[in-house]
């Protein structure tokens, strides 16, 4: 069965309904029996730009792997990046890259995606083109030369070669107050976006799931930092660990981070709610039904009236 962008009918039943003055609940990604939605990033023999199909950005993503050591700085239980050892390239050579980037942009904007052996039965309409993201195998804003791929990418783009194609970059946040990141992210346009994790309400839940040394202060910090300067997307991603669904009791504090951020000046244009889809590295992580995903993301509305939908 060919993959769609629809929830089924027993999937929306388990949807919320939008009380007064709420926004309905998007549609949730299909994804259970997609494996398209789950395939691991394609490099297409390329070293540094990868293809996938995205339940977030409901189609086509490039990516560009800002990260090829899979340099990290959290260590996500949920994460399918094995950091045993690291990849071949220590830095992202940006000649190499543009090049690699200027042939699946080509590719994507001729309508020419299927000639690629792993987008071969692809359905044509995930093969659109939704964005360029700035991700990979570790966090990009770890990157050294982050602000000259930025713009090299933003000249790609620039020169009216193709069409124009949004600017996504992918973040845990706990770089985003780092000059070099500063600095890339003012050449974006203001359709371009930030996409910044959230994962946790406290510090122990952080410590839980993310296993890092970074405080949940400073990522917040950092999310206030830039969205009082442009919207940024929050992507919260809720796993099942050990069979247990998240204590109800951090969902209320996760919440109660939001509705800070914004309290404070944080412009928020979405809050994405999902759980792991592709397969982690440890197996005590699983995936959160859908019906628990739509509970968190219901609250999310209640307690903060952000705009909140569930993949």
């Amino acid at each position: 069965m060919e993959p769609s962008i629809a929830v089924t009918e027993a999937q929306s039943a388990d949807l919320p309904a939008a009380g007064a003055g709420q926004r309905a609940p998007a549609p949730a990604v299909k994804r259970a029996t997609d494996p398209l939605f789950g395939a691991p990033r394609n490099f297409l023999d390329n070293r540094f730009v990868y293809a996938v199909i995205s339940q977030r950005a409901r189609g086509l993503s490039i990516g560009v792997n800002m990260t090829p050591d899979k340099f990290c700085n959290f260590g996500c239980l949920y994460c399918e990046v094995s950091r045993d050892d690291a990849g071949p390239d220590r830095k992202v050579n940006v000649r190499v890259l543009s090049a690699e980037l200027q042939n699946l942009l080509t590719l994507a904007f001729q309508g020419r995606m299927r000639e690629l052996a792993p987008f071969r039965n692809t359905p044509r309409e995930l093969l659109e083109l939704k964005e360029v993201a700035l991700s990979g195998n570790g966090e990009p804003t770890l990157c050294p030369n982050f602000a000259e791929i930025v713009h090299e990418v933003v000249h790609l783009r620039s020169v009216g070669k193709y069409p124009f194609f949004k600017i996504v970059l992918i973040t845990n946040a706990s770089g985003l107050d780092a000059p070099e990141v500063r600095e890339g992210l003012r050449a974006f346009s203001a359709q371009d976006e930030v996409w910044a994790k959230l994962d946790a309400g406290t510090q122990v839940y952080m410590d839980l799931v993310n296993r890092t040394n970074v405080p949940l202060k400073r990522v917040l910090g950092n999310i206030l930092l830039l969205a009082r300067e442009r919207p940024v997307v929050i992507q919260s991603l809720f796993p099942l660990l050990n069979g247990e669904e998240p204590p109800a009791t951090e969902i209320e504090e996760y919440v109660q981070r939001l509705a800070e951020l914004k309290g404070a000046g944080a412009q928020i244009a979405l809050v994405q709610v999902y759980s792991a889809h592709r397969p982690p590295e440890r197996t005590t992580c699983g995936h959160l039904p859908l019906k628990g995903l739509s509970r968190i993301a219901q609250r999310v509305r209640e307690v903060t009236g952000l705009r909140a939908e569930v993949f």
